[in-house]
């Protein structure tokens, strides 16, 4: 069992940066590859990145590619996202997930936070 819980979104003018956080508790949260979703208002959640367990493997959706970069610290159970270059379509809602698998699809993660907000201005 992992639960997860985000922190660090916000409010940001286009062209800034913002590192959300995700802290996990569970034991087995190393074992874990771990992914960034958001939804917009009113739109279907979509994936943003991904990293496996052992960092050896991450991806990333074409709109946040050379923008954004996901990291994991496990000796502290948290996996960031450092975005960057932030536009106004980047607002959303930002959840973190966890799964045994590493994968774009958020149906294959069992485990999700509550989401956190980030509001891109113009």
């Amino acid at each position: 069992q992992v639960q997860l819980v985000e922190s660090g979104g916000g409010l940001v003018q286009a062209g800034g940066s913002l590192t959300p956080s995700c802290a996990a508790s569970g034991r087995t949260f190393s074992y874990y590859a771990l992914g960034w979703f958001r939804q917009a208002s009113g739109k279907e959640r979509q994936f943003v990145a991904a990293i496996s367990w052992g960092c050896a493997n991450t991806y990333y959706a074409d709109s946040v590619k050379d923008r954004f970069t996901i990291s994991r610290d496990s000796a502290k159970n948290t996996v960031y996202l450092q975005m960057n270059s932030l536009k106004p379509e980047d607002t959303a809602v930002y959840y973190c997930a966890a799964g045994p698998l590493i994968a774009t699809t958020p149906q294959l993660y069992p485990y999700w936070g509550q989401g956190t907000q980030v509001t891109v201005s113009s």
